[in-house]
């Protein structure tokens, strides 16, 4: 009996040590992710299923990897960068990783103001705007409340993201025979490849594994009792499963709903096509709850990408700016393409593309110093697990090889 209380007791201490990978799974639930997946299921039907189930695998080992290196070492992967290159090269590296976090944050306020505009009709200049203000408010959470208080906030968002995409599935149709089917790894032509490529960067995305390292540090400290590692190790891994099933079957039901409602449906080009014709099939219920999706989507991911570029700044420059003054020029970018006119759908799969070509410098070093036992200790990653973990490295790494090849002959 004593030891029945003691083990529900330990599994209560556990659950309230989730949170973490919610927030950083708030990243692969992004406005992007609807752009690529919409687009994917409506031009292509079921045929890409396998790429958002293999990544969504692969995000697993490599967030709770991310993670992982900053319990145990009480440092953000930014941070043990830093301190291990040179000038120059930190240089450059903070550089492409500050090209990966406007990538990010130019898809995430793109995909709020479409919301906005998709609600209530609001200009998308005006749309761009408010997410910036409201992601402002979000960030000013988390300095003033606590880590705690902005876990919760930004978790609150994720439920109502998940109800938001995953409820047109109870109202439309899906054909899960080829559903099935379309776990079968195979591309039909370069236009595929492009598409898995963006899927695949809106999914397994560079700024979330810069930042979970800095979340897991942030929520336990940066000298963790050697004692405790073990109890939060297992809490971890059940963060980062959790979490990443919430926001996999997101991706999927969002790829499901458009491949089994939108196939061959003109204008499905674009989110606002796309919701214009699942308001049509399925009702303006389901249309309202896609566009409450997709503004909660954006809010939340705005604010995750900006704790993101502060996390990478503050490891590899070993400088800060305040937040306010950060989120004003990572804004500005999007405010731009948004009064020139520029097709903001378009404008989200591409910068998915270009996440996805960042994979590798975050990935490569994760994986590297994962596995040292210099760094790690005795939590150093097992000989399996670092060979898997490399395994998926050069699976990302060859898709973006491909991709860049179909882009530089002009097939992509």
């Amino acid at each position: 009996m004593t030891t029945g209380v003691a083990e529900n007791e330990r599994t209560g201490r556990s659950g309230r040590l989730l949170g973490p990978a919610f927030v950083a799974a708030v990243a692969y639930v992004d406005p992007g992710n609807v752009a690529a997946n919409i687009t994917a299921g409506a031009q292509y039907g079921y045929l890409l299923v396998w790429v958002l189930v293999a990544a969504n695998l692969m995000a697993v080992l490599v967030q709770y990897l991310s993670a992982k290196l900053g319990l145990v070492t009480g440092s953000s992967l930014p941070e043990l960068m830093g301190a291990r290159l040179p000038r120059r090269r930190r240089l450059a590296y903070w550089a492409q990783a500050e090209l990966v976090a406007a990538a990010t944050d130019l898809a995430e306020v793109l995909g709020g103001a479409i919301a906005l505009h998709i609600l209530f009709g609001l200009p998308l200049l005006l749309g761009g705007v408010i997410v910036g203000v409201v992601s402002m408010g979000l960030l000013a959470v988390q300095s003033r409340r606590g880590q705690g208080t902005f876990e919760a906030v930004v978790v609150a968002l994720l439920a109502v993201i998940t109800l938001g995409f995953v409820s047109g599935l109870f109202f439309g149709s899906v054909s899960w025979t080829d559903a099935a089917a379309g776990l079968v790894p195979r591309f039909e032509g370069t236009q595929t490849v492009l598409l898995a490529a963006s899927m695949l960067g809106a999914t397994v995305m560079p700024h979330a594994v810069y930042a979970h390292s800095a979340l897991a540090r942030d929520r336990h400290g940066d000298s963790v009792p050697r004692h405790e590692l073990p109890r939060l190790l297992t809490a971890t891994r059940w963060d980062v499963v959790l979490s990443l099933l919430v926001a996999g079957s997101v991706n999927i039901a969002m790829l499901l709903l458009a491949a089994g409602n939108l196939t061959g449906v003109p204008g499905t080009d674009s989110i606002e096509g796309a919701h214009a014709a699942i308001t049509h099939a399925l009702g303006p219920v389901v249309g309202i709850a896609f566009g409450i999706g997709l503004l909660a989507s954006g809010l939340a991911s705005t604010s995750v990408g900006c704790y993101a570029g502060s996390t990478i700044m503050g490891g590899l420059l070993h400088r800060s700016i305040p937040q306010p003054v950060r989120r004003v020029i990572t804004l500005l970018p999007a405010l731009a393409l948004l009064a020139a006119g520029v097709d903001p759908t378009q404008a989200l799969v591409l910068s998915q593309v270009a996440l996805s070509v960042g994979i590798p410098f975050a990935v490569v070093p994760l994986v590297t110093l994962s596995s040292s036992r210099s760094v790690m200790g005795e939590h150093a990653a097992s000989r399996p697990l670092t060979v898997l973990a490399w395994v998926v490295v050069g699976l990302i790494v060859a898709l973006n090889l491909a991709l860049v090849w179909l882009t530089a002959t002009g097939q992509g």
